[in-house]
């Protein structure tokens, strides 16, 4: 974990947990991560992980008396900084220790078991995965890494396209709701945020592990700390043969990608300064992913990120730089290796972003303020306007022949009063796009949070956002789907309330949430035309009413004579849309939402090495899909269970999952059977 010691500005410290062994804290006897929110963001919510000089739990004490130093907590965030008890909204934190008890092969995949998170895969491994929250679509969020915003303007079939390996991630920040004041023109129904970490002492890992359908995964990584200066380098390669053949007896679901991540830090004097460079390059065989007619269809990507943002003082003003530069390339092959009926598809995005966060504290509280500029730029065989002078494709006598470039600029601005209980947070963000020659529009937001006792929290919010059309929703026009590219912005406003408990080894939340979406966009097909075609729309209004609730049990604290069970939680949601469409209408995505999830997960002791973690999943899903053989069916609710068996020691875990226990059939998506049971068997070793 990491501790921001750089700046010993004014902070606010949890001094009345102590550094006693009955402390709130020390008594857990482990870690802890202190989720923090920063008026409305993600990547405010550095979530600032407490640094602890933690015991390891001593199988002959039974009690939680012991002395444990804990330091006093600091808590900081990009933009507006709120201690975690003061924060007037929530934020979901999935911290390294669940990342690595979680039988998962990618980031897509563990936020499954987030429960307000609806997780759609076409494919497996991090193949292609289409990830929305609170019943909105996979366009409706922004992603991020390390708070800097890579949402494709192509596509958010490919948001996802991390360039880091999973035991480089810290965290990841889940944020529902609109953000609109805080990330402008993605955040519709909220945000994503993946930090890495940098080791603090120079070191190196590997890592190797196989499986079921040839299944192979290999990655290392290794970093030097030079007192003030880090840096780290990582790369890893993974391949599959795939769960399923075409007609024909090929494979059609197979995978092989590899990545590779750069992160360096500085640190001197008062001012933070963090850079990175990725790449992430993949094939897969996509079967039936864009139609069902065709069932050896293949997908190739590339995505390159770079970034660098600074953290600093300046006069009593904090600054908070950051300048960014996204490429995505992909090529699509209806017919696998095939270009003699349907030529290949290309496209290729370059995003280019520079924003600045500041704020300072007065006499009235603390007031942030920030603007970015954010230029899009696309190149493709169909996607676009003609260019005026086409772009020849690297590897291929084609060219690029149309395209699209937008801009966006926004300004926001928002204040914290700050009380003894009671947290407001206002502000506003004022954007505007030069797609349609969009004017500036402005989308407030108001959070509050009171703090009834020390171990429990209410909180209300209003917030508005708004999402831009994809390029491909403006223009996709072949394949069976006629875009309009005059599409309007989707707009959102939502209210939520809700209450947060925690005390003595139990915690529990509850959110309730009422979103009013304006022009929501949705590709519909009606079924009764003689040429039946995916449209992409404006749906004039989609009213969803909401809850999540979840549960935590820490059962070493519970049950202190025991020490085999560790923990076990629960977690619920139900969603409700309104929005009804003909029976002749099918909805591709807008109406097709989770009104029923349930999460369990259990975590075991077996032993003082040995740790089970047992993961289990019910998803209730609205809406229906035309089958490949002409009818109309609904979606069939599901279970999965999934398990991890993990053996730690200092230098090495050796480790064995598997999914989908049971060998479930299901789909995600019409006509894209899921796999049945996957297990896979590995070993991490540290030096």
């Amino acid at each position: 974990m990491y501790k921001t010691l750089f700046n010993k500005r004014e902070t606010f410290k949890f001094k009345q947990f102590g550094r006693k062994g009955y402390s709130l804290f020390a008594s857990l006897g482990r870690e802890v991560l202190i989720g923090t929110l920063s008026v409305a963001t993600v990547a405010s919510t550095k979530a600032a992980s407490v640094s602890v000089e933690t015991e390891k739990a001593d199988s002959t004490m039974q009690t939680a008396s012991r002395e444990v130093t804990l330091d006093d907590v600091e808590v900081k965030g990009s933009r507006a900084p709120l201690a975690i008890g003061q924060a007037a909204r929530m934020v979901t934190v999935l911290d390294r220790e669940q990342i690595a008890q979680a039988p998962v092969q990618s980031v897509n995949d563990l936020l499954k078991y987030a429960v307000g998170a609806d997780v759609r895969q076409r494919g497996p491994i991090g193949a292609l995965t289409d990830i929305s929250l609170r019943g909105g679509t996979n366009e409706q969020i922004t992603v991020l890494l390390n708070g800097i915003n890579i949402c494709d303007p192509q596509t958010a079939h490919y948001s996802f396209d991390f360039p880091v390996d999973l035991f480089e991630i810290e965290r990841i920040e889940v944020l529902e709701g609109p953000a609109g004041r805080a990330y402008g023109t993605s955040s519709l129904v909220g945000a994503i945020n993946i930090v890495t970490r940098i080791a603090d002492q120079t070191s190196a890992d590997a890592r190797v592990e196989g499986g079921s359908f040839g299944y192979f995964s290999a990655g290392v990584r290794a970093n030097v700390n030079n007192g003030c200066l880090k840096n780290q380098l990582s790369g890893s390669f993974t391949r599959s043969d795939g769960y399923s053949r075409n007609k024909s007896g090929g494979l059609n679901a197979d995978y092989s990608g590899g990545k590779a991540f750069y992160q360096g830090e500085y640190l001197a004097n008062g001012t933070k300064v963090d850079w990175y460079t990725g790449l992430s390059v993949k094939g897969f065989g996509s079967n039936t992913f864009w139609s069902a007619k065709y069932d050896n269809q293949y997908d190739h990507t590339a995505k390159l990120y770079a970034g660098i943002k600074a953290d600093g003082d300046c006069g009593g003003l904090h600054l908070l730089p950051a300048v960014y530069w996204n490429r995505s390339m992909d090529c699509f092959e209806l017919i696998r290796g095939s270009e003699d009926k349907v030529p290949y598809n290309y496209h290729r995005n370059d995003v280019f972003g520079v924003n600045l966060n500041c704020y300072f504290d007065w006499m009235l509280g603390r007031t942030a303020f920030g603007a970015e500029f954010r230029n899009e730029d696309l190149v493709s065989t169909t996607l676009g306007e003609p260019l005026n002078k086409p772009i020849n494709i690297n590897g291929t006598d084609r060219k690029y022949n149309v395209g699209l470039n937008r801009s966006n600029l926004s300004f926001n601005l928002e204040h914290n009063i700050l009380l003894n209980r009671f947290t407001l947070s206002a502000g506003f963000i004022a954007t505007k796009n030069t797609w349609n020659e969009m004017p500036f529009e402005l989308y407030p937001g108001i959070d509050a949070s009171y703090r009834i006792t020390d171990n429990c929290k209410v909180y209300a919010s209003y917030n508005t956002s708004l999402r831009m059309p994809s390029v491909t929703e403006l223009y996709y026009s072949v394949g069976g789907h006629k875009a309009d590219k005059y599409l309007k912005p989707e707009k959102m406003k939502a209210v939520e309330c809700g209450m947060k408990y925690s005390h003595n080894g139990i915690s529990a939340q509850l959110a309730l949430y009422e979103y009013h979406g304006e022009d929501m966009i949705d590709w519909i097909m009606d079924t009764t035309q003689p040429e039946q075609v995916w449209e992409s729309v404006n749906h004039t209004k989609l009213n969803a009413k909401g809850m999540e609730a979840s549960m935590r049990l820490d059962l070493i604290r519970l049950l202190p004579s025991q020490r085999i069970l560790n923990n076990v939680s629960v977690a619920y949601s139900y969603i409700d849309q309104d929005k009804k469409l003909e029976p002749h209408i099918n909805s591709l995505y807008a109406l097709e939402y989770l009104r029923h999830k349930l999460v369990a997960t259990m975590q075991i002791d077996i032993t003082a090495r040995l740790h089970a973690s047992c993961h289990y999943r019910y998803q209730e899903r609205m809406g229906t899909y035309t089958a490949t053989d002409g009818t109309v069916r609904s979606y069939t609710p599901y279970s999965i269970f999934d398990m991890r068996l993990t053996w730690e020691s200092q230098r090495y875990t050796v480790y064995a999952e598997a999914n989908n226990i049971f060998d479930k059939d299901y789909v995600d998506f019409g006509n894209i059977p899921q796999p049945g049971l996957w297990c896979i068997a590995g070993i991490k070793v540290h030096f």
